[in-house]
């Protein structure tokens, strides 16, 4: 009999082995991240939102965890998109303004969990740069193939993936970001149905401008039910963490840029039914959309560099009354206009520091060309605006501002920081926000870049674009510091 050689023996086993269904299998969970665009918090229909149809959301929150805590570190789209794949604060991303690419020196979780076995792809709205690609072994960001909507190759994705790999997805979607387009969901919402929030116009206009953006929210809202269908019909949605939340807030004037609850707080549902086991459940924990790199990192078993800011919080999963952060920060830098404002948040109130009191800050300026800004303008004129309506046009703004958001301030509207009052919290707050500067090696830059558009119009100022220097500077780019939890 011919002797096999042992190394040939070994090589047969191994051969056999991998090509067993056994063996190929991977039992680290999937993970598909779906990110909205522009979609408050407050806009769907699970967060009370009746108004808006979301029943892929409802059913998403009645089967697994939805977190009423859950905040941004950037109002803005760009730097809060750079912030969650770096698992850090904007001004420490090298990318803390609108459309600035991500650093390659930036370590991102996608790279990691590709270097750790799994597929990684993206599909829809970019937004990072060129040198965040370097994490996705497939990539669908181009224009007509993604759709009006970005959702098209959601599906087509993840019907791509190879087999015998754990996967991550990264699936963000234009809606519900301006211009409104004409799709099948367009005229879901009826404008005469829409309340209208009182920092907003009660006038028709207005409210069409609102009930085609409701429109855009109810098409997210289904292509997140084909993906999960999809992942139904392949058989891995038991052990596939599903994750859906938004980048900021609704594209309205006091709403996105804006470092209150409705510019910086966001949607957050988690379903993963082979991992929480429970369903239904609502966690008050107090979250930053930096915790959301460790916490995948965690779950997938690849170890967390000491460069991301956030914190794992895969216990609150099993756990949803556990308590996690006592205090979360946000940022707003230029977005089209010149800013510099800094945000500490508890869950009973809201601190925030103008580093530019004297600016305006209406919103964006696709919002300030919208409707409803018109409406607020013609308000405006007439000399009719609420004391709501008057903060959209203010300047100068208050240096600080403290609002109590438990309670009936919902909007954020009584800004309560005077010195001495509310049982010396603003000198809690001020301090809190100075040692997470501190820390974290924030900067106020002397030469800020300013505005590119008209505030009044929103359309571009005909001038040279010069970028100013960005918030924080080498060492901020480089700190492991995390700033106080």
């Amino acid at each position: 009999m011919k002797k096999i050689p042992m190394a040939c023996f070994f090589l047969a086993i191994l051969t056999f082995a991998t090509s067993t269904p056994l063996a190929a299998q991977d039992t680290r969970p999937n993970i598909v991240m779906i990110i909205a665009d522009d979609i408050g918090y407050e806009d769907t229909s699970p967060y009370g939102q009746m108004q808006v149809q979301t029943p892929v959301l409802e059913r998403l929150a009645a089967e697994g965890l939805r977190f009423t805590n859950f905040f941004l570190t950037a109002s803005s789209c760009s730097p809060s998109r750079c912030s969650l794949i770096a698992g850090r604060y904007p001004h420490n991303t090298g990318a803390a303004e609108l459309h600035t690419p991500l650093p390659e020196s930036v370590a991102i979780f996608p790279e990691l969990l590709k270097d750790a076995g799994y597929f990684t792809g993206q599909a829809g709205k970019w937004h990072l740069g060129p040198a965040a690609r370097r994490g996705f072994d497939r990539i669908y960001d181009k224009g007509p193939e993604i759709g009006d909507g970005g959702e098209e190759m959601w599906v087509p994705l993840l019907q791509q993936r190879p087999r015998d790999k754990p996967f991550f997805l990264w699936l963000a979607s234009l809606d519900a970001h301006r211009p409104w387009g004409n799709n099948p969901f367009s005229g879901t919402h009826s404008p005469d149905a829409v309340d209208v929030p009182p920092y907003l116009a009660n006038a028709p206009a207005t409210k069409a401008d609102l009930a085609r953006y409701f429109d855009e929210i109810s098409r997210f809202d289904a292509f997140i039910g084909k993906v999960e269908t999809e992942l139904k019909r392949q058989g891995v949605l038991e052990n596939t963490i599903l994750v859906v939340l938004s980048d900021n807030g609704r594209p309205f004037p006091r709403s996105k840029t804006r470092l209150i609850d409705s510019g910086i707080k966001s949607p957050l549902f988690i379903k993963w039914p082979q991992g929480i086991g429970q369903e239904g459940r609502v966690s008050e924990s107090l979250l930053s959309s930096i915790d959301l790199a460790p916490t995948f990192l965690e779950l997938a078993g690849v170890p967390i560099p000491d460069g991301f800011q956030g914190k794992s919080f895969s216990a609150v999963l099993k756990n949803p009354g556990l308590p996690f952060r006592q205090v979360v920060f946000a940022e707003h830098n230029w977005h089209d206009y010149e800013a510099h404002s800094r945000m500490v948040r508890t869950k009973d109130y809201l601190y925030i520091k103008n580093n530019r009191p004297g600016f305006s800050n209406p919103g964006p300026a696709d919002s300030n060309s919208s409707d409803a800004f018109a409406d607020l303008k013609r308000l405006r004129e007439a000399g009719s605006l609420n004391p709501a309506q008057v903060d959209v046009f203010m300047a100068p703004r208050p240096a600080e501002e403290l609002y109590r958001v438990t309670g009936e301030d919902t909007y954020q509207l009584l800004n309560r920081a005077i010195p001495g009052e509310e049982g010396g919290v603003l000198e809690y707050m001020r301090g809190m926000l100075e040692k997470w500067s501190t820390e974290t090696d924030d900067t106020v830059p002397r030469q800020l870049t300013q505005d590119w558009y008209d505030k009044e119009t929103g359309h571009s100022l005909d001038q040279e674009r010069i970028r100013g220097d960005m918030p924080g500077g080498p060492e901020a780019l480089t700190t492991t510091n995390k700033g106080p939890f």
